[in-house]
């Protein structure tokens, strides 16, 4: 017998193997892919918008130009969100088959709490890396282009607003959006075993009335989120979708030609509108009807041209990068999937060297040659560092296998952020 702590704790392997096949086959809703060997393609995407997202964060240099946001609508959050959505489905989608709703929410809670430790460590040494700089080379700038300013007036106030997730420095907005999308996975999830479709068409029904209504939420000390979760909850849903079996439904959807040539056509038409604006000589070619029903294209509430954006991405992806793509254990694209596989620790990691990065060229005249290091060396330090982390959990598997203790870090294993 087994207890509730056991239980969510994962069961050992033997146990996993002894589970009946005609018992795995009646579970509704989670198909056998989503417990299968781990899908490389997710953890490739999911590094390589870690990397973007680090590159973002800098000032314009020579990689930017090498970043999607400057060829489209849609940039690396989108590939973000939506990957820890149908991450988060194939680990603890699991958890709601073998063992239910109140073990599963269980794990998930534990996810939650974990991702939020995460944060507010972030927070600390986010802030005590800008006040450090700031004192020290005596330049104020520093705190207000990173938003500190509020800190240092009310401290006490404002660490209560960062705990609530209300309070938030400068490149500190995904967490919190992935704290609040993972607090409503069970229920999701839940719903999803049954009616999977009916839930998406929910989170569509959500997203819908989110832009008639502007829902959102209210940041400190003004303002609202700059991601709101109220419309980005369409593209975490729509991960948790896939992973359940959307994806294979669409799959001749997505193997249709006249879906890769609509996706191509929408992909060249959002470039020619991103050159407008950094040509402006290209302006006079965009008609003025289509640029007043365009703009704004608003990130914060996750416009449905940029959703369009990544949809069209991901089907082009899709189509010409196979599950079995031999280049997926190449060593080039190693340091990619290790990023993708750590994606809690990397993105952290990259939070703080993103601000270093700032300040070293802020500080140093290098012109585009030392923009390009420091793009390259923090790329170089998440790499280095993501390796790390894998080497030491495969050490720590391997303990754990000699000693035959059970797997209790299931949801961990699969990378769920």
């Amino acid at each position: 017998m087994t207890s509730v702590a056991d239980r969510i704790a994962g069961p050992p392997l033997a146990a996993a193997r002894d589970v009946p096949l005609a018992q795995a086959e009646a579970a509704p809703a989670i198909p056998r892919s989503a417990v299968s060997e781990r899908e490389l393609r997710l953890d490739l995407f999911r590094g390589l918008a870690l990397w973007l997202i680090f590159i973002d964060h800098l000032p314009s240099n020579f990689l930017t130009w090498f970043t999607i946001r400057n060829y489209g609508f849609s940039d690396a959050t989108e590939i973000f969100i939506f990957i820890s959505g149908y991450t988060a489905s194939f680990v603890y989608g699991r958890a709601m088959r073998e063992a239910g709703f109140v073990v599963a929410t269980a794990r998930i809670l534990r996810r939650v709490w974990q991702i939020y430790v995460a944060h507010v460590f972030l927070f600390t040494i986010f802030l005590a890396e800008i006040s450090y700089v700031a004192t020290s080379f005596e330049n104020p700038l520093y705190s207000e282009e990173m938003g500190i300013m509020d800190f240092l007036k009310q401290p006490d106030v404002t660490i209560v607003e960062a705990l609530l997730l209300r309070f938030r420095p400068v490149n500190m907005d995904v967490l919190p959006l992935y704290i609040v999308l993972m607090l409503f996975l069970p229920f999701i999830l839940w719903l999803m075993k049954w009616k999977a479709d009916l839930t998406l068409a929910l989170s569509v029904l959500l997203y819908a009335v989110t832009w008639q209504y502007d829902l959102s939420l209210s940041a400190y000390p003004n303002g609202v989120w700059a991601f709101n979760p109220f419309a980005w909850q369409l593209l975490f849903v729509f991960g948790v979708w896939c992973a359940q079996g959307g994806a294979k439904r669409m799959s001749r959807i997505l193997a249709s030609p006249v879906t890769l040539w609509i996706s191509l056509a929408y992909l060249l038409a959002a470039f020619y509108v991103t050159l407008t604006w950094y040509v402006p000589q290209m302006n006079h070619l965009m008609p003025r009807w289509l640029e007043q029903w365009m703009y704004p294209i608003d990130k914060t509430d996750l416009d449905v041209l940029r959703f369009a954006h990544f949809l069209a991405l991901a089907a082009v992806a899709v189509r010409f990068l196979p599950k079995d793509w031999s280049g997926l254990r190449s060593p080039w694209l190693r340091p990619l999937i290790l990023c993708g596989q750590h994606s809690l620790e990397i993105f952290c990691l990259g939070v703080f060297l993103a601000f270093a990065g700032y300040f070293i060229l802020a500080e140093i005249s290098g012109g585009a040659v030392l923009h390009f290091v420091v793009s390259v060396t923090g790329i170089l330090i998440m790499s280095g560092a993501a390796w790390l982390f894998s080497w030491y959990k495969h050490s720590a598997d391997k303990n754990a296998s000699r000693t035959k203790s059970p797997i209790g870090n299931a949801d961990l294993a699969g990378g769920s952020l």
